[in-house]
């Protein structure tokens, strides 16, 4: 029993040593999900439908189910020393490049949780559709070396005494909640258009940048001497009341149906900002400064790590308030779809998507390929990015008009790997290919009220049935088509 207990903490304090090295900027998408019609689809592409008319019902809900996605990445020399202190307790560092190179290990890391969706159909004739949603999003970003990594374990893997800017790292790390209405509308029969509109309250925020750093090691004493200099800000204490720390988001996204059958899409997701007045402090830290981090040989010597940088950060503080931007991206995506049966109930409907941050320089090309047969479909999705990873992806969905499951991966061979390791005990963790990484998400959606019907099938009078425009298409028509009233007239 104790020893499981100490299993438990040491990996306790390995998670959260690496969540302070590696905090990450967050680029996460479920891009399996494009062109499904579920419910997470419309609100994560506004311009996607959710309702079928004469097959589904009018409301639309998750009824407080979460649907989550949450996915990371590390890239780098460290790669088998984390996993072999995480899995078998120790480290393993022969990877690890000691010396002036700066060899850097990067990590992306995501959170999105949709807590409440709720969508109406509000017009048959203009196929609209308005919604509500909370949801609460993670964004992560960071760069630490080999050396940061080899200092957890002491002053083992440094064969010098002293070393200049080898702990130069950075990272940052933004939490908040938002909650706001969506509008879709079907402006013509082949042109579609969305907007989520949200209010932002930041909840957390930190960053750091450590521009000067040297350690001297004192290795008759088990000790060293630190100096760090560089900037420091974070939240004081987590806030998650509204007024405190506030912002605005936006989405806006497009649907067009060619003649020949391609859907092309496009978005513009979480273009906003935070304004981070409440409990903000920034800290200066000197590069004068120094710290001594003691038994550097004991049981203790991460927590000793950690303690002695946190309080070399912790120096020169003042109050502050800044805005920061959101995790923004600008997506294109081009679909078709394909019949494989003679009756209709097998098709292939493959999706090319290409997505960049609007603030960072993430880039992703995937291609999607999901086969349905009647209410059942299997996804293949491969993504290849800027940091040139390949990722491999799979997801399994049951949607009916009336109900939706779908389970995930966009990192499907990563994830089963870190499971099986999971599963297993002292593994021999030597190679890794190009990164470690993980990726899961998973949604559940129901529609329930009067199933919408058109004039021709209603068993009672349909919404809207004198108008043949919703309110966006009524404006196309005056913008672009001026006499189309009164030729209807006459």
């Amino acid at each position: 029993m104790a020893r499981e207990k100490q299993i438990f903490m040491n990996k306790s304090l390995v998670l959260f040593l690496l969540l302070f090295f590696f905090t990450t900027k967050l680029f996460a998408q479920t891009y399996s999900q494009y062109n499904t019609g579920t419910l997470f689809d419309s609100f994560e592409n506004p311009s996607q439908r959710s309702f079928i008319p004469d097959s589904s019902r009018r409301y639309a809900s998750n009824f407080f189910i979460p649907n989550i996605d949450g996915n990371f990445f590390l890239t780098g020399d460290a790669q088998q020393t984390i996993k072999n202190r995480y899995y078998n307790g120790y480290y393993k560092n022969d990877l690890l490049k000691i010396g002036p190179g700066n060899n850097y290990n990067n990590v992306n890391a995501n959170a999105n949780a949709y807590i409440l969706m709720f969508k109406v159909f509000t017009d048959l004739n203009g196929n609209s559709e308005l919604g509500v949603f909370v949801q609460t999003k993670g964004n992560f970003r960071g760069a630490f070396t080999d050396e940061n990594i080899a200092l957890l374990n002491g002053s083992a893997s440094f064969p010098n005494s002293s070393y200049n800017n080898v702990l130069n790292s950075r990272y940052s790390y933004q939490l908040y909640g938002q909650g706001g209405l969506t509008y879709r509308e079907q402006i013509t029969k082949q042109f579609a258009f969305g907007i989520k509109l949200g209010y932002v309250t930041g909840i957390y925020d930190a960053k750091a940048q450590i521009d000067q750093s040297n350690i001297v090691f004192d290795k008759a004493n088990d000790m060293a001497t630190l100096q760090l200099g560089g900037v420091y800000r974070k939240t004081a204490k987590v806030n998650p009341i509204p007024i405190f720390n506030p912002g605005l988001t936006s989405s806006i996204g497009a649907t067009y149906k060619t003649d020949d059958g391609f859907i092309i899409q496009t978005n513009v997701k979480d273009l906003g900002f935070i304004h981070w007045n409440h409990s903000m402090r920034i800290y200066n830290f000197p590069y004068s400064a120094k710290y001594t981090i003691d038994g550097l040989s004991t049981p203790e010597r991460e927590a000793n790590v950690y303690n002695t940088i946190i309080h070399a950060m912790h120096n020169n503080g003042s109050n502050t308030s800044y805005t920061t931007p959101l995790d923004g991206t600008a997506e294109l995506s081009v679909s078709k779809l394909y019949w494989l049966s003679d009756d209709n109930t097998v098709s292939y409907s493959p999706t090319l998507i290409a997505s960049k941050e609007l603030f960072y320089n993430g880039f992703t090309g995937v291609l999607v390929n999901p086969v349905s047969y009647q209410n059942y479909t299997a996804t293949v999705s491969m993504s290849y990015d800027n940091n040139k990873l390949f990722n491999l992806g799979g997801q399994l969905m049951i949607k009916s008009p009336n109900a939706e499951f779908f389970i995930g991966s966009d990192k499907l061979l990563q994830s089963g790997r870190l499971i099986l390791a999971d599963l297993g005990s002292q593994r021999q963790i030597n190679e890794y290919g190009s990164f470690t990484g993980a990726d899961i998400y998973v949604g559940v959606s129901f529609k329930f009220g009067p199933i919408i019907e058109h004039p021709m099938n209603a068993s009672y009078i349909p919404i809207n049935e004198d108008d043949n425009k919703g309110f966006l298409g009524r404006m196309w028509d005056k913008i672009f088509n001026p006499h189309a009233g009164s030729l209807q007239n006459n």
